[in-house]
């Protein structure tokens, strides 16, 4: 597998370069895709960290609905300088269903955020939120072996976090999410790995009884979101994180802050992630 650059994929290269510096015929496309895409800061990060890695690419924020996921895929696969596709919400499951091959994580989850060709012109998918997140607690001096950890937010996401969560070695990890039978599928089948007790959380589950809070909830990306729980008892002990990643600090990690808490933000967590995807999709397939 050919090396991901060490630059960290959410800030520039040590030189700037414009984007569409050598910008020609040749250039390897990638898109980005999700519902909405604006807030979505990887185009430049991930293009940097690309072309850091010697690879003449361009990648290209693409705005679609989840009723014209299949009309967007029917319309890239045939174009051959297409070499990969990123997924963000809502996507995540569903672009598992345009894949030929997936990867161990993503083929347990049913879900993907990174898309690259195949050599038969197909799609082979993997899924790096959870190894991301996980990383991104490492970094902050985590170690979830034997934690106690609360996740709200059970989509594509929170699904891969869940899965890296109980991989990474946690005593116990409760799941919320609004969706009673997507929180009950995932629960059920991580719990059948034995690795941990695996449960849904009560919906009136204490956060200060647990030593790892995630939120993997779209909750904070607005400022009249409420929090996903309450952090006013939290111990300062406690480890939180969210995916969120605009705002950079959301409401969530502020208050953990102001209780004294580590924290790993959307941010941090998307540099663990994008060293990961920039890995997968340069490697090649024989």
């Amino acid at each position: 597998m050919t090396s991901a650059t060490s630059t960290p994929c959410n800030t520039v290269a040590p030189t700037p370069v414009s984007l569409d510096e050598g910008l020609s015929g040749a250039t390897r496309v990638y898109f980005i895709v999700g519902d909405p895409i604006a807030q979505v800061r990887s185009p430049k990060g991930v293009t940097a960290a690309l072309r850091e890695a010697g690879r003449d690419a361009l990648v290209v924020p693409a705005h679609v609905a989840p009723d014209d996921l299949a009309a967007f895929f029917a319309g890239v696969t045939p174009m051959r300088n297409v070499d990969g596709v990123i997924i963000t919400v809502p996507h995540k499951f569903s672009a598992a269903g345009f894949c030929t091959s997936l990867s161990e994580e993503a083929a347990f989850l049913g879900a993907a955020n990174t898309l690259r060709r195949t050599p038969d012109g197909g799609w082979h998918g993997g899924m790096f939120d959870g190894t991301g997140f996980v990383a991104a607690l490492a970094d902050e001096g985590c170690d979830l072996r034997g934690k106690r950890a609360l996740l709200v937010g059970a989509g594509g996401a929170g699904s891969a976090i869940a899965q890296a969560l109980v991989n990474a070695g946690v005593a116990s990890l409760d799941v919320r999410d609004n969706d009673a039978a997507r929180v009950g599928a995932l629960v059920d089948r991580l719990a059948g790995l034995g690795r941990g007790a695996v449960r849904v959380a009560a919906s009136d589950v204490a956060a200060e009884s647990f030593d790892v809070v995630v939120n993997a909830s779209p909750m904070g990306m607005h400022p009249e979101d409420p929090l996903p729980v309450d952090v006013s008892r939290l111990p300062a002990s406690t480890f939180v994180g969210d995916v969120v990643t605009k705002p950079p600090l959301t409401p969530f990690i502020e208050a953990a802050r102001a209780r004294g808490c580590k924290t790993v933000t959307g941010t941090q967590m998307f540099a663990r992630v994008c060293d990961r995807m920039v890995a997968f999709l340069l490697e090649s397939e024989a």
